[in-house]
């Protein structure tokens, strides 16, 4: 016993002096003005008021107590929560620079070392995302050609639920369409949805983002110097190597075959601006290929999970897809091709695509870093604070919307059943960081969803019940459905 003594004695020290170091800390806290919050534990610091997998919700907890703007401790590292759309849009709207940069993610870090759009920041940030912008009007999205493929993408996408014949197909079949649209822009060409490539890249990327929202992954990124006792990162940045393997060889042939007066994809792009005779550029190799990845990642994740939602929705709430239908019908009929113009003549198929956006809240927060010191709502809030403006918070806000926990497509619709637009509606984020892809993932998610109700009339699977569909989230990179059938029923 008596050799044991030591180890205690060390233990209750080092105990007790953390224990110090946290009520040091609330005092300075109090003493800088920082905003208030939960007093956190050593070590662990408020992660024991946290449901790791959704952790939205749990901060929306925290926010009642402490208002819109509050500290958190995650594990050791500090973080200010931005609550509700005020706090949110003061934030990334009225101090865009303040908050304009990324946290280092431990995770990432290890994906793309601070390159390429995503988690980038400073000057190569800004850099990569102004190509990346250029870039992506040069290749056509938001214009009339991305239009036209993506009408060209819907029959194909059509064919495939064909041949179901009404039976039971996965959710997440309806992937394949906006993914493909997502390879066009990246390899410059599209994909059969048999080809060996497109779907080793389907599987990883949703192998990845489900792992993405693994409590073990979220306890890596609070703690990476405990790293060995945790799979997921491992298991990630192995499939990671596996997509980087296909987007090499990609990057590898473009080089070989480049040709500036045809830049035909994304990468053909990248590769031609690091060709470009400046000692200063930006686009070295880890760049071009960190760039790549999220395009591939992020531009194939969220259009096709908020098709799968919208899907699942209109099973849940068969009533709305009947008037969806029916204003597709009474605008379009059965033949005519739908186009974004003909939004503007179909106010109610609109709100609902808006509002499934809003409904599900797809992705609850992506962290921010301020830039330098500085006053927020009356807080102070110190150069290299992570801060998280939770989105969540925002679409779900009670002062913005009526019924924020409910369906209900009547939140874009004024009393006359005109299409309203709402402030607070900002699935993409705002301000500097707003989604590259919003402009594209808006024309996608127009066609797709109102060519399907065109031509389907989508169901349960047989023995299921509307009540029993799961409408709650799986936690990944993006809140997802969770695994779950549809029937797609051919309308005469």
């Amino acid at each position: 016993m008596a050799a044991f003594m030591p180890i205690f004695i060390c233990g209750l020290c080092l105990l007790l002096l953390l224990t110090a170091l946290y009520v040091l800390q609330g005092f300075k806290q109090s003493a800088l003005k920082l905003p208030p919050g939960p007093f956190p534990l050593p070590i662990i610091g408020n992660l024991h008021l946290l449901d790791i997998r959704r952790q939205d919700k749990s901060l929306m907890k925290i926010s009642e107590k402490y208002g819109p703007v509050f500290t958190v401790h995650l594990g050791f590292r500090k973080a200010v929560v931005l609550t509700g759309y005020e706090a949110v849009k003061d934030a990334l709207l009225n101090t865009a620079d303040v908050f304009a940069d990324r946290p280092v993610i431990p995770i990432f870090h290890h994906i793309q070392h601070g390159n390429g759009v995503f988690f980038s920041s400073q000057e190569l940030w800004r850099k990569t995302r102004r190509f990346t912008v250029a870039a992506m009007r040069d290749l056509g999205m938001g214009k009339r050609l991305a239009e036209e493929r993506i009408l060209e993408e819907l029959q194909f996408l059509i064919g495939l639920i064909k041949s179901f014949k009404g039976g039971p197909f996965r959710l997440r079949c309806l992937n394949t369409a906006p993914t493909n649209i997502t390879f066009a822009i990246l390899f410059g060409r599209r994909f059969d949805y048999e080809d060996p490539t497109f779907v080793t890249l389907l599987r990883l990327i949703d192998e990845v983002m489900l792992l993405l929202g693994s409590p073990f992954l979220h306890l890596f990124n609070f703690y990476p110097f405990l790293g060995f006792l945790f799979k997921p990162h491992k298991i990630i940045l192995k499939k990671i190597e596996e997509v980087c393997v296909i987007l090499k060889k990609h990057i590898k042939e473009s080089k070989k075959n480049i040709n500036g007066n045809s830049l035909t994809s994304y990468i053909d792009a990248l590769v031609f601006k690091q060709e470009e005779k400046n000692k200063d550029t930006p686009f070295h190799d880890e760049n071009v290929l960190a760039s790549a990845l999220d395009l591939l990642m992020a531009g194939t994740e969220t259009t096709s999970t908020t098709l799968q939602w919208a899907v699942l929705l209109m099973m849940k709430y068969p009533e709305i897809q009947k008037k969806v239908h029916a204003e597709i019908e009474r605008v379009l009929g059965p033949g005519c091709l739908p186009t974004f113009e003909d939004r503007k003549k179909m106010p109610f198929t609109t709100a609902v695509i808006h509002e499934v956006q809003r409904f599900v809240t797809l992705l609850p927060h992506v962290p921010r870093c301020t830039s330098t010191d500085t006053h927020f709502k009356g807080y102070f809030i110190p150069k290299g604070t992570t801060v998280i403006p939770l989105l969540t918070s925002v679409l779900l806000d009670k002062t913005q919307w009526e019924t924020p926990d409910e369906f209900n497509p009547n939140h874009f619709l004024d009393s006359e059943g005109n299409f309203i637009k709402k402030k607070a509606f900002l699935p993409f984020s705002t301000g500097r960081r707003n989604c590259i892809g919003e402009s594209l993932a808006t024309v996608e998610l127009f066609i797709f969803f109102t060519g399907l109700i065109q031509k389907f009339t989508f169901k349960p699977p047989p023995g299921v019940k509307e009540s029993e569909l799961d409408t709650t989230a799986e936690a990944g990179f993006t809140m997802r459905p969770h695994p779950q059938c549809a029937c797609a029923v051919l309308r005469p």
